[in-house]
């Protein structure tokens, strides 16, 4: 495990997405709330939120962080079968929380595809990553395309 101890603590944030691709009929159900399993989108917002307060437990080496707040939302594209999982996790610390954002939304798309698998098996989760770190000494990334958030 890498030693922290000497670096300041910063407030730092980290967005991470994912998208699921399926039969737009399929995001229909999603979208109604009445999935079999029931809601969907609520389950898997609060498996993300879950999920990132876990991640040194699930990720070997990662540090345990006093995450300060966590949000997973969801947007979509009817037409194009298209849903997009992002998180944004947030904290005061000695490291980032890159690897918390990328576990909430890795997590999140898993539990959509488990509550809509009996609707359709061949959903895809796709595109998992990181989209944007402030804080630290590294400072600002944020990937090509991406506006400030």
């Amino acid at each position: 495990m890498v030693d922290v101890s000497e670096k300041r603590e910063t407030v730092r944030a980290a967005v991470a997405r994912a998208v699921l691709k399926m039969a737009p009929a399929t995001l229909r159900v999603i979208r109604r709330g009445n999935a079999p399993k029931g809601d969907v989108l609520g389950v898997a917002r609060t498996a993300g939120i879950l999920a990132a307060k876990r991640t040194p437990q699930l990720i070997p080496l990662c540090h345990p962080l006093r995450i300060t707040g966590v949000d997973v939302n969801f947007s979509d594209d009817l037409r194009r079968g298209e849903l997009a999982v992002e998180a944004r996790v947030l904290t005061v610390d000695k490291t980032g929380v890159e690897m918390e954002a990328l576990t909430a939304v890795s997590v999140a798309a898993l539990t959509v595809y488990d509550m809509i698998k009996s609707v359709e098996k061949g959903v895809t989760i796709a595109k998992v990553q990181l989209v944007e770190k402030t804080g630290g000494k590294s400072g600002t990334w944020r990937r090509a395309g991406r506006k400030a958030t």
